[in-house]
Formats: C-alpha cells, structure tokens, sequence
C-alpha cells in the first residue's frame, strides 16, 4: 500500500469529464522484414512477462472513507491484458491525418478508476506499411521523466528481446480492497509522517526562500529594457474552458541540427523551441486578428527530479516564460525569451527544496474535484484573469533506438494534457535523434485544421530562426543569447536544420507522409 502524494492526488481530483488527466504516447514501428506473425498476440505475450517489472501497470487506486485523505495505491492481481491492450485498424488508405484523428478521439475519453490506470492500442492499416502504438496512462502516476522510464522497463535497444525474470509469487490476505480501519490507519500514519518532514524541512526551506529572494531582486534590478517580472498574460482564444473533444497533430525534427542551429545563433534546444512555438502563435492569431497587444505568456513545466531517481511519481513544478510575441525583431524576440527562460529556472532552482514538499491537509479530495467542477461548469477561465495562455513542455527522451516485440520504434510522439484556461498544450520530447512535437488541444478552440496550420506555422517559424545573424555575424560581435548549447553535445554536421535530408532507409517511410494531407515530417 503506498499513499498518493498531494501532487500525485491533485491529477485525480482535477479530472472532470471534459478535462481527462492522462498523458500518452503514440509510437510508429517498422515490422521486421517477411514478419508473418501476429503482432498484437506478440506485444501481449510481452507485455504480459513484463507487468511486474513497473509498479504503475499492476497497481490501482483504494478511496478513502470520505474523501477524508488522499488515496492509495494497492496491488491487482488479476489485470485482464485484453482489457488494457486493444487492437484497431485504420480505414483505407490509412493516412498520418487519420491516425492522428483517432488518437485525438482515444485521447478524450476518461480511464477506468476500478483498475490499473492504463490502456495501450495497437493500430494497423497504415498506408506505408508502419504499426502505430498508443499508449495512455494517469498523470497521477506517472510524469513526463517517469514515462520515460517506463519506456526503458516495457521496451528493448535491439530486435532481441531480452528475457527478463518472472515475477515473485506475493503472499497477502487476497482481498479485492483494503478495510475502512486500514485505510485510515494508512491515511493517520502518512500525513505524520509528512508533517515530520516538514518540520525537518524548514530550515533548508528559509535557505532556499533567502536564495531566491535574492535571484528575483537581481533579476530586477538587472539592466535591460524589458522586465523580467511577467505580470497576467493577455487574454487569448485559448483562455477558455475546453470540452473532452481533441485535437491532435505531430511534427517531427533532426535533433541534431537543431543543436547546431542553436550553437550558430547563440542559444540552446529549449530556446529553439520556444522561439518556434512563440513565431508559430504569433502568426496564427495575428490572420485571425486575434493577437493581444502584450506579450504571450507560455507555462512550462520543469522537473523536481534529482539525478537517478526512477520512482514512478510526479516531481514537477510550473514556471512562466515570456514569449515576447510584442517584439517585431527576431533576435531581441530570441534574446528575450532565452533571458525569460533561464531566469524562471534560476528561481526553481533555488526553490526546489520547497517546491517538492508534500502538505497533507485534510478533505482536499472533495475540496479540489468540487473546485474542479465549478471551474468547468461556469467558464470562469474564460472570464477570469489567465496566468499563462498556452503550456509548453520539453523533455529529453531516450537518446537511443528502441525496439518493441522486434519491431523498430520510428517516432515517438507525446500526447498530452489540455485543461480549463490552456486551451492548447505543446510537448516536445527527444527520441533516437530526432525532436518530436505533439499538439494537443480541445477541438472546440483549435480544430485539427487550425491543428495542421500551427504545424505548418512551426515549420516555417524554423526557416526564420535560421536566418539570424551567428553569433559572429550579430552586430557589434554580441550574441542574440549569452548561453551556447552544452559544450560536445552540438552536432558537427553544417546544413540547416529544415533542409536537413533523411537517411536513405527512412526516404521512403517519410515520402508516403508527405504526399497525404496528414503527413507531418519536416
């Protein structure tokens, strides 16, 4: 039995019918050459051999009595893997634009809480011959870092599959759920403990409240014409309250040459993402005359995870980036939104001994999903004063080639979380060298059309980003971003990130997509 941190609890307690609270995957594979087999039964046959190996495939959630305290995980024995693990087959043609429409729609739909928090499907009927898979699991049990290492526990870097132990025989009572005397027991001797911890924590947390007192007075007090400090950001179209409907769409990069774009003008990944993001909704709502006259404000979350810790928890917190969508000139717009970005991550990181303390407090079950339900019911996101109009992710992913049942992994595209108030949600994560973005949003606000514009926004936001001046070229020898890439992580290969050409054995996977309204390469 293991108590659902306050954070891990707030995922559950936030999830309404229109806001489902999971992230997810989509994955194409490449089948092995004259594979006869049926790769469905094979996945389940692995997947099966392979539940024990990550806690959050064979655990599901016990209530409190009342609400009265978060929740635990126990262990189920008895998973149907013909529950969680579904076979669907594309209409012909079987296009990238329909594969993304069902994910869209698999997406939407909320998660059974009577059992482990997770469903995968395989897809067939695909055009280019691929075999897409996508998997879905709660946010309250895994984060963006976490997924990650599940994706290590389910997946193989070979077309061999390596064997892995059985499973331990458990002994215990059996029972379907734990008593109402255990489970108050459990919730009493958590919330002790959390508050022992927090009494040990207070020292640490003064240190830590001094130090980032100080980054915020230097960044004040720091010379420059634009501010540091962010203020509400302005309200937008995506400032409003969502439906369970989806949109979806992915966008794929060489990885590499994203990392010598960002040495050549002075700036890292993360800055080329966010500059990309940043000209992409600038033009969007500017054909639609709907861009505000301030600067758009984008929340992304950052890890609270220290080096090597794998547990399947949430350790995240959110900061504010300045999108710097009111600067006209490129490179200020580049610089501001680096200056934007490393100053919110100067302050987590004084912050983090405080940010990733658990408080119990008694009730928030009730207190949370009503607040929940009110914030969906009466459009106050709509009305009320929006933090940030659009919530930008980047997490670095597996740098190697992954396999699956024998089958080689091609993409591995996020799929993430819209809510009330944030509209759209862009993720990025890094796969086998490769950059790839997931747009979700509800499709009530962004349809999939206007999905496939910001995508197509994307692409050319890149073609302008590799225009900038190098830091050689920037006028009186300054850089547009005083922080290059990590030293012996750049690429050495010198050809522009969006003329970068594909390797021959992927030509012609990525021509088929090209020629199909749905395909999303660069």
């Amino acid at each position: 039995m293991d108590q659902l941190s306050g954070m891990d609890a707030s995922f559950l307690h936030l999830e309404t019918p229109e806001t489902p609270m999971h992230v997810g995957s989509l994955m194409l594979f490449e089948l092995p050459e004259g594979y006869e087999g049926d790769y469905y039964e094979d996945v389940k046959a692995m997947l099966g051999k392979r539940l024990h190996l990550a806690s959050v495939l064979t655990r599901k959630l016990a209530q409190m009595p009342f609400e009265l305290a978060e929740p635990v995980w126990i262990e189920d024995d008895d998973i149907d893997l013909d529950y969680h693990v579904r076979s669907v087959t594309l209409r012909r043609p079987g296009t990238m634009a329909q594969l993304e429409q069902l994910i869209a729609r698999l997406h939407s739909t909320l998660l059974d809480r009577s059992r482990p928090l997770w469903e995968m499907y395989l897809i067939d009927g695909l055009e280019n011959g691929q075999v897409a898979f996508y998997t879905k699991a709660h946010h309250s049990g895994v984060d963006g870092k976490a997924g990650v290492e599940l994706a290590k526990v389910l997946y193989d870097v070979s077309p061999q599959m390596r064997e892995v132990p059985p499973p331990r025989r458990k002994r215990g009572s059996g029972s379907y759920q734990l008593g109402v005397t255990e489970l108050l027991q459990a919730a009493v001797a958590n919330s002790a403990q959390q508050y022992r911890k927090l009494a040990d924590l207070l020292p640490a947390a003064a240190k830590a409240l001094t130090a980032a007192a100080s980054v915020v007075a230097g960044q004040r007090t720091a010379g420059g014409v634009r501010p540091l400090n962010l203020g509400l950001a302005p309200k937008t179209i995506f400032n409003d309250s969502i439906t369970n409907q989806r949109s979806y769409s992915t966008l794929s990069l060489p990885l590499a040459d994203i990392k010598e774009l960002g040495k050549r003008v002075g700036g890292t990944v993360n800055t080329i993402v966010m500059a990309m993001c940043s000209i992409a909704l600038h033009h969007f709502l500017k054909e639609r005359d709907l861009l505000p006259n301030e600067a758009l404000i984008a929340m992304v979350p950052v890890s609270l995870r220290a080096e090597g810790d794998s547990v399947m928890n949430n350790q995240v917190s959110m900061v504010r980036v300045d999108l710097a969508t009111d600067i006209k000139e490129l490179p200020a717009r580049f610089k501001a939104i680096h200056a934007s970005s490393e100053a919110a991550k100067a302050v987590v990181r004084e912050l983090k001994p405080v940010l990733g303390v658990d408080v119990p407090i008694t009730g928030s079950p009730w207190l949370m999903t009503g607040l929940a339900s009110l914030l969906g019911r009466s459009n106050l996101a709509s009305r009320a004063p929006a933090a940030a109009n659009v919530v930008i992710s980047n997490v670095p992913g597996p740098p190697m080639t992954l396999y699956m049942a024998g089958a080689r992994m091609v993409h591995y595209y996020p799929v993430s979380i819209p809510y009330h108030g944030s509209a759209l949600n862009i993720t990025v994560h890094s796969y086998a060298g490769s950059l790839e973005f997931g747009l979700t949003a509800c499709r009530r606000v962004l349809s999939q059309d206007e999905s496939y514009e910001i995508i197509e926004h994307l692409k050319a936001a890149l073609r302008e980003i590799e225009a900038l001046p190098t830091i050689e070229e920037a006028p009186g020898g300054e850089p547009a971003v005083s922080v290059p890439n990590e030293p012996g992580k750049a690429s050495t290969r010198k050809k522009p990130a969006a003329a970068a050409q594909p390797d021959a054995s992927s030509q012609s996977r990525r021509s088929a997509r090209r020629a199909s309204p749905g395909g999303r390469t660069a």
